[in-house]
């Protein structure tokens, strides 16, 4: 399942037109036996440098039904090599679900590790979450490839849209943040 070039720019002409913030380009870039990538574009009208101030602040825009501890407020990002992308628990548990193995400030953020389900398989990934100023704003970008070995039913096939649903979800909440300041908020 792949998004045409040609779908993604009337899409997004679409949600400009309509002032909406949202994913503009949703895609299951490729899907196989050994892995998948997704990939999810938004376009807000703030700069570069605004962006990346929110974007190291997962506990702001992340949604809580996709956290362990069901609070999107126990989430922490150390924007630096080496930090982590980590959850508290409760009665002192906690997660580390990614590393930060690059920051750019205002550009860039490469994470590595497996989100959700994926951390208990066998396998890495890399979330690369990129920033480019435009004219009327920036372009925010998540790109997702995940390999390894993974013994979930329906394997890489069946979850790589899974995946791309909750990658979809929280850009969407991270753009109506950029845009309204709330990212549960409606336009």
């Amino acid at each position: 399942m792949t998004v045409s070039p040609v779908r993604c720019a009337v899409l997004a002409l679409a949600l400009a037109a309509s002032g909406t913030a949202g994913p503009a380009c949703a895609a299951v870039v490729e899907a196989g036996a050994d892995g998948f990538t997704v990939r999810e574009t938004a376009h807000v009208s703030a700069p570069a440098d605004r962006v990346y101030a929110q974007l190291v602040h997962p506990e702001r825009w992340w949604s809580a039904e996709h956290t362990f501890s069901h609070s999107a407020a126990n989430l922490s990002l150390e924007a630096r090599a080496g930090g982590c992308y980590c959850e508290r628990l409760p009665r002192g548990g906690s997660v580390l679900h990614m590393t930060v193995v690059a920051a750019f400030p205002g550009e860039r953020l490469i994470l590595r590790g497996a989100l959700g389900p994926l951390l208990a398989q066998g396998v890495d990934g890399v979330l690369s979450l990129d920033l480019s100023a435009q004219q009327t704003g920036t372009d925010v970008t998540f790109t997702y490839t995940v390999g390894g070995h993974l013994t979930l039913a329906g394997g890489f096939s069946d979850w790589a849209p899974k995946v791309d649903g909750v990658l979809a979800e929280q850009l969407t909440r991270f753009a109506r943040l950029i845009e309204t300041g709330a990212p549960d908020a409606r336009r």
